[in-house]
């Protein structure tokens, strides 16, 4: 089988079983540019990744395992304050702590929109490995606060913080004689009555179990269309009564949890989860400085889902708008390793993973701070070549749901 079609073939059969139509719109967003391809294929990375000592031998932590410039991001905590850290771990698991770090880098290299130069890559990711580094030496895990960032996750911050949830009730619904409705386009499909019966009956039911009937009333449904690698699973946004029609209603996300794609990769004996969901959910718990408002790892039938309130996909930092000032993204990517650093050191001593000290020993040696940096510039290189064989069968047609 050529190249281009063993690529193309690779992504058909991980995605098998998934929704076509949105299978349709995940294969033409991989085909826009290698970022997006990159995203979108995370098990394609580990699929083909070399099986090098600096990823076999280092201390397993809780990893988010899909690490990439825009898996950062800004949320509002269950304290309601603005927070600046990792935001998707679909992909977490435990696992050799720099496959985080390799991933980060890589996708430096990968960022073809972003217009860098080879030596711009290089060294931005050798500022993330540095930073990194700086802050697990330093052994505490911190936060970003709008105080004590810059630049660009500064200016997101304050925005984020100065959101109501009244503004994203109106960005996201509108007013009928029914009260409260979601706005449908094409982030947010209609859905069958059915489908509509079994999330009323499945957020109600949860609302009885704790306590809290009146907050966790369906108003309103419909299927959620966000990211890529997620795209074609079973995806929701929910209008829920919260604290009072119209004014206090909230909207919840809710999306299917499927198993990492890490686990192909590394064998170690890892913790043995109740549900998908319940990994997703504990790790981000675990990992983030505050987690989202209302996180919880739920079931629908036997079918595991992590529920949380809403968050803007608007609330992802624009790249793009370094403007050929290079101090912007030094800053972004200083800020992101030490938000990483941050959440390895609080995964520390959970469900298998190493010590601090541990953890610290390996960071201090120089051997694997030597190796990373050129394998994640292969990597990169590896990936824009599967972007290419994979846009040559899509092209061709030969990318097709189902087949």
């Amino acid at each position: 089988m050529a190249k281009s079609h063993r690529v193309a073939q690779s992504i058909l059969d991980y995605n098998r079983g998934r929704d076509p139509q949105m299978l349709r719109r995940k294969f033409e967003l991989l085909r826009a540019d290698p970022y997006a391809f990159y995203r979108g294929t995370c098990h394609l990375f580990y699929e083909t990744l070399p099986r090098h000592s600096v990823l076999a031998s280092a201390p397993a932590l809780l990893v988010c395992g899909d690490l990439h410039l825009e898996n950062f991001g800004v949320y509002k905590g269950d304290n309601r304050l603005a927070y600046f850290d990792l935001s998707d771990f679909d992909e977490a698991t435990l696992a050799p702590f720099t496959l985080d770090v390799l991933r980060l880098v890589g996708s430096i290299h990968v960022a073809t929109h972003l217009r860098l130069s080879p030596r711009q890559s290089a060294e931005l990711g050798e500022l993330f490995i540095d930073r990194y580094r700086t802050w697990i030496l330093d052994g505490k895990a911190r936060w970003l606060e709008r105080s004590t960032a810059d630049g660009m996750v500064r200016d997101l911050l304050g925005s984020v913080a100065g959101r109501t949830r009244l503004q994203l009730l109106k960005a996201r619904t509108v007013r009928t004689d029914q009260g409260r409705r979601l706005r449908l386009n094409d982030r947010a499909l209609p859905i069958d009555p059915p489908q509509r019966a079994e999330l009323a009956a499945f957020i109600e039911r949860f609302g009885a179990e704790r306590g809290e009937q009146d907050f966790y009333h369906l108003l309103d449904a419909a299927r959620r269309v966000a990211g890529k690698g997620s795209l074609g699973l079973e995806r929701y946004v929910l209008l829920v009564e919260g604290k009072g029609s119209p004014r206090a209603n909230y909207l919840l996300d809710l999306k299917h949890a499927v198993p990492s794609t890490l686990q192909a990769f590394d064998a170690r004996p890892a913790h043995r989860w109740k549900t998908q969901a319940q990994r997703v959910v504990t790790t981000q718990r675990a990992a983030q400085a505050i987690s989202p408002a209302l996180l919880h790892a739920v079931t629908i039938g036997k079918r595991p889902f992590v529920l949380k309130e809403l968050q803007p996909m608007t609330d992802r930092l624009d790249l793009a708008r370094w403007d050929g000032r290079i101090e912007r993204l030094e800053s972004v990517v200083a800020s992101m390793g030490a938000v990483t650093a941050w959440a390895h050191l609080r995964t520390c001593y959970r469900y298998g993973a190493c010590t601090p000290e541990a953890l610290q020993r390996y960071v201090a040696g120089s051997r694997w701070q030597r190796a990373l940096p050129a394998l994640a510039a292969r990597c990169g290189e590896r990936t824009l070549e599967q972007w290419s064989a994979y846009s040559k069968t899509y092209d061709a047609g030969g990318v097709v749901p189902g087949a």
